[in-house]
């Protein structure tokens, strides 16, 4: 069925058997590092021993390990670069990162030649938006060995109409518990965590590929509607997961499973950020929460699946 519309003529059978172009992603134990710093690590603390690992190793640097938000970066691409899909047309500048999500499958080389191959995820037409679910399965170039899945939700502003009102086109290529609405608790958190976005944070955070200006031009932010440039929404990710990995894993990142997390509202640099933390009955799930503590506003939520239960319980 073709969708005649004032766009163009949407083809769901030619949407749905285009082909995203693959990609590699090389990176080096400095890039590594240079994402820790940029997600907060030892900030507080220059010699902190549960996360000094991630930018140090007092053997070689070779030997440093990787955060398992690292694993964003590897999307990175397609959603700095726009979503090209058949007779969906949209502007550049209203796209909104709504959700990402990571599935894991081993802990990440200090270095490493990553191939990406790009799927479609899902498409909803919301009327006056369009959702967009892009899939990233990254396998390691030299072993072949896939490190990890990413699927990236873009909510493109004035995209929508493409399809019958009455109709609209929805389609989703994946289980749905993984996206299942999480419920913040009621109860105090189990584990609370604080800590200080620098006001350079989101400068030292862009050196990891996102140059977006919105995140460090003061007039372009203005146009877009903020007072100042705002945090990168991964970079907020990162400060969470980092906090999880921190209270709940005893600074063991290799315990993280699967990574959730709703982008909700933005961050300013200089702000401080809270995360709560809720263990699930059987302590493999981690639900979440961050905030800001100077607006008492939430700008994340979602949770982290554990490979097995931690020494915090």
């Amino acid at each position: 069925m073709l969708y005649r519309t004032r766009r163009a003529q949407f083809d769901p059978h030619r949407v749905l058997a285009h082909r995203f172009p693959e990609s590699i992603y090389v990176y080096t134990e400095r890039d590594a590092a240079v994402y820790a710093l940029g997600v907060g690590a030892c900030g507080r603390d220059a010699i902190d021993a549960e996360e000094l690992k991630f930018v140090y190793h007092e053997k070689r640097q070779q030997s440093i390990q990787v955060l398992p938000t690292f694993a964003a970066l590897f999307s990175l691409g397609l959603m700095k670069n726009g979503i090209n899909l058949p007779g969906l047309q949209y502007d550049p500048r209203l796209l909104l990162h709504g959700q990402q999500y990571i599935e894991l499958y081993k802990p990440f080389p200090s270095s490493a030649s990553i191939h990406n191959k790009v799927s479609l995820a899902g498409l909803h037409d919301k009327g006056k938006a369009a959702i967009v679910e892009i899939e990233t399965k990254s396998y390691e170039r030299e072993s072949g060995e896939l490190l990890c899945m990413n699927r990236s939700t873009a909510y493109l502003r004035g995209a929508g109409g493409f399809s019958n009102s009455t109709h609209p086109y929805s389609y989703t290529n994946y289980p749905k518990d993984q996206v299942a609405a999480i419920k913040i608790p009621k109860s105090p958190p189990f584990a609370v965590y604080e800590d200080f976005i620098q006001p350079s944070q989101a400068l030292l955070y862009r050196l990891s590929g996102d140059f977006n200006p919105l995140h460090s031009d003061p007039m372009f932010a203005k146009v877009a509607g903020f007072p100042r440039p705002i945090l990168h929404g991964l970079c907020t990710l990162g400060f969470a997961v980092r906090a999880i990995i921190k209270r709940i894993c005893r600074g063991d990142a290799s315990l993280v499973k699967n990574i959730s997390g709703r982008f909700l509202l933005h961050a300013y640099p200089g702000e401080t950020l809270i995360t709560e933390m809720w263990l699930t009955v059987t302590g493999l799930r981690v639900i979440y929460q961050a905030k800001v503590k100077e607006r008492k506003r939430a700008v994340l939520s979602g949770f982290v699946d554990l490979r097995r239960l931690t020494s915090a319980l």
